[in-house]
């Protein structure tokens, strides 16, 4: 079963105020273990990395209609959780909306399990929260985002591993 890391498609959702919505996820088996994460997930049997962002979008916020744009920054990881080994090849949409209320009512099974919940976070208040965030840099990366625009090419990210 060599078929490599899990294809993921995450999103860096900006609302009209550049303001970046994020979830807030812990480990099942150790609710005091705890991080921010930027919405997406798994590409489907079948589906493009686009639909893919767009269909987790929906499924985890609610929100529909998103304007996707480039692939900000690409990112490979590895880290355990709920039990498992979890090796990814991410790449980071850029997407706008007008719309800012979320909904939960798509979440998986897991995603009940391990997210506690969703925030649109300003550029200056995630670069001074102190909780965990994935990509680690992103309070950088947002920022370098919001004053140069989206890079002409994908940015490769420093690999994590947990």
């Amino acid at each position: 079963m060599a078929e490599g890391p899990r294809k993921v498609a995450r999103v860096v959702l900006l609302d009209p105020d550049d303001r970046i919505l994020l979830l807030h996820g812990r480990e099942p088996a150790d609710p005091a273990s705890t991080w921010w994460f930027t919405p997406g997930g798994g590409v489907e049997a079948g589906e493009s990395r686009e639909e893919a962002a767009r269909r987790e979008v929906a499924e985890e916020t609610g929100i529909t209609g998103i304007r996707l744009g480039p692939v900000l920054w690409r990112r490979s990881c590895s880290f355990p959780f709920d039990g498992c080994r979890w090796d990814q090849d991410e790449w980071y949409y850029l997407a706008r909306t007008t719309r800012t209320r979320t909904e939960t009512g798509g979440w998986t099974e897991l995603e009940r399990r391990s997210v506690t919940g969703l925030r649109w976070w300003t550029s200056g208040e995630l670069s001074t929260l102190r909780e965990t965030v994935y990509p680690t840099r992103l309070a950088e990366l947002l920022r370098t985002l919001l004053d140069e625009g989206p890079p002409s090419a994908p940015v490769v990210l420093e690999t994590e591993r947990a």
